[in-house]
């Protein structure tokens, strides 16, 4: 008899612990939006030229542009991003209401920017740069979206991700994010310049560097260690370099500036690949931004080049 009540008292235990344990993970992967609807962010009275700018940088056409077609201001969405986790299909972000963003708020976009929660309480997966993003200020997502409502509706949605089936689950992102996500906008330095800063906002921020020109655990987060010291390309095609004085030391910031706005290298050459299109969006920056960004990435610590 002894033994049946300790065998009860046992398994009671044990579902306990197991309910405790399920609702902790229920609890620790929930989808946590960074603002509420009642949030106090300005929607209606964005710059959309401050927006346009912040488009370039952001690379945002690169991904989100339709393929198939010259206009990088037609947002359809479609381009395929091949991963180690399966094919990813970048979204429609067009102004169109129903296939694209139109009908969002600045809200809604700026939940999906910062803290990466879909209109419709999901995660967004991480393919998706916003470990960069995150650190972007409310202000700017405001005119980010001033911008996105002047260009075109484009209908017709992208399939979507076709990934193996552990990483179908939604609700993992959420034990990516505990790991690797952090979003808290950047704040200035008081012991450097504004140039600096600024350099430092588009660099880590908004032109999201670190996302390429880094390595990756087997989880997909960036190695410290590697932070902009170069990375295998996730679709498997190259190597992105090494970008801090480690590998360009020699040059100039106004050389590296110079690579922002043409592409052409100190060494009389040109940038090629995803870097070519990165080009065409960073020579539409004020030239006091491309000397900003190079600013910061002089000043960067050297770090070594991890191996392919």
């Amino acid at each position: 008899m002894k033994c049946l009540v300790t065998s009860r008292i046992l398994l009671f235990a044990g579902i306990a612990i197991a309910g405790a344990g399920a609702l902790s993970v229920w609890f620790v992967t929930q989808p946590r939006p960074a603002y509420s609807r009642e949030a106090k962010i300005a929607d209606g009275n964005g710059d959309p030229e401050k927006g346009k700018m912040l488009f370039a940088a952001g690379d945002c056409g690169s991904c989100h542009a339709s393929p198939g077609q010259s206009d990088r201001l037609r947002l359809g969405g479609g381009l395929a991003l091949a991963s180690n986790y399966g094919t990813f299909r970048a979204p429609n972000i067009s102004s169109d209401r129903v296939d694209g963003i139109g009908a969002w708020t600045v809200i809604e976009l700026a939940n999906a920017v910062p803290s990466v929660v879909s209109p419709d309480g999901r995660h967004y997966y991480p393919v998706f740069p916003y470990g960069s993003y995150a650190h972007m200020k409310p202000a700017d997502v405001n005119d980010l979206m001033a911008y996105l409502r002047t260009l075109p509706a484009v209908s017709g949605r992208a399939p979507g991700p076709e990934v193996y089936a552990f990483f179908r689950v939604r609700r993992f992102v959420g034990f990516w994010k505990v790991l690797y996500f952090e979003s808290t906008p950047l704040q200035d330095d008081p012991g450097r310049d504004p140039g600096w800063n600024r350099g430092r906002y588009l660099v880590e921020a908004v032109a999201h560097c670190a996302e390429c020109h880094s390595s990756r655990d087997v989880f997909g987060g960036i190695k410290p260690a590697t932070r902009f010291a170069g990375g295998r390309d996730p679709q498997g095609t190259g190597f992105y370099p090494n970008i801090t004085p480690a590998r360009i030391g020699d040059w100039s910031a106004e050389e590296i500036a110079e690579v922002l706005r043409s592409g052409k290298t100190p060494h009389h050459g040109q940038v090629g690949s995803s870097m070519a299109d990165v080009v065409v969006n960073t020579a539409l920056l004020p030239q006091v931004d491309r000397d900003a960004m190079a600013a910061y990435l002089k000043s960067m610590p050297a770090r070594p080049t991890p191996r392919p």
